[in-house]
């Protein structure tokens, strides 16, 4: 999937070195089809890495995708340059002023999940981009704490604290074999887990009408699908680097406050020792499922997106 991204972002000599094919504008010009065109709301403080990880699984396969870098128009980011925002980010605002329209939307985590909604200080213009997304774009796909909002705001299944925060490797099994974002997954899979809330399986049950594709016994519902709004919730980080979560051990330890080692992540609990990346297979595998059913069902005319004219995939 080749994808063209912002000349210049940093993610290109990464994924260069990786092997996932960066495309020029120049060919992309050159290809007598429709990319795909696909938003990221990034909301994570650490900007760069996550275009990194979320460029890497959407752009493996054989489609063309583009890749618009969104922001909060009033947020400022403490971590990220004002030039590298400025360089390479829209602001929704003028996003929205703009009329474009999506064939795909990921909203990532952010680290305030442990807020009332209502509380975080860009919610208000947050609600406003998930009503913009009902009539603009075709897929949504929430992650991590961006999930959990979505699913509160479309189907106001609330998030729960938990004791203590859910951290480290967490085998997940599948629900749903048969769901098209699962293709090619086995029984069970494993998962980066970093977050101190929960969505329970009986809340979500009871808001009807979705679907829980894959959940552990240990931190719960891990996937979860609204079919008929063609949107998908991860709770948890599939799209995570190897380094990312000792990274984040590190930081709590270097915070000198409570550092929670995570579980089944250094080998033998060592955290000398390096991680083994046990699941970067199914991130790929999820992600690409999800970009192939953004093809299959996607009107060519974009115009048409939030029209519910959605092709039947199966047809």
């Amino acid at each position: 999937m080749p994808i063209k991204i912002p000349e210049g972002l940093p993610a290109i000599d990464v994924l260069d070195r990786e092997g996932v094919m960066v495309m020029s504008d120049a060919s992309a010009a050159r290809q007598d089809i429709r990319p795909l065109h696909v938003g990221l709301l990034n909301l994570m403080p650490t900007k760069v890495a996550t275009e990194i990880q979320f460029a890497r699984l959407i752009g493996s396969g054989p489609l063309q995708i583009e890749l618009s870098l969104i922001r909060m128009t009033e947020h400022q980011s403490r971590n990220t340059s004002a030039e590298h925002l400025e360089a390479f980010y829209a602001p929704f605002a003028e996003i929205e002023a703009s009329g474009r329209k999506f064939d795909g939307l990921i909203v990532t985590g952010a680290p305030v999940e442990r807020l009332p909604f209502e509380a975080v200080t860009y919610w208000d213009e947050l609600v406003r981009i998930f009503e913009w997304s009902r009539t603009h774009v075709h897929s949504t796909f929430g992650v991590c704490w961006g999930g959990q909002a979505m699913l509160n705001h479309f189907n106001g299944v609330p998030k729960r604290d938990l004791p203590k925060k859910a951290f480290g490797i967490y085998r997940h099994t599948v629900l749903a074999p048969a769901s098209p974002y699962l293709r090619g997954f086995g029984d069970v899979f494993e998962t980066p887990v970093s977050r101190w809330t929960e969505n329970r399986a009986e809340d979500i049950v009871r808001a009807g009408g979705l679907e829980i594709l894959a959940s552990s016994p240990e931190v719960g519902p891990c996937l979860v699908q609204d079919a008929g709004a063609r949107r998908l919730y991860m709770f948890n980080h599939l799209e995570y680097d190897r380094e990312t979560l000792g990274a984040e051990y590190e930081r709590d330890v270097a915070s000198g406050g409570e550092a929670q080692m995570p579980l089944r992540y250094f080998p033998d609990d060592d955290p000398t020792r390096s991680p083994r990346d046990r699941w970067r297979s199914h991130a790929h595998l999820l992600y690409g499922n999800w970009v192939n059913q953004i093809y299959q069902t996607t009107p060519y005319e974009m115009e048409r997106i939030g029209l519910g004219e959605a092709v039947d995939a199966a047809g």
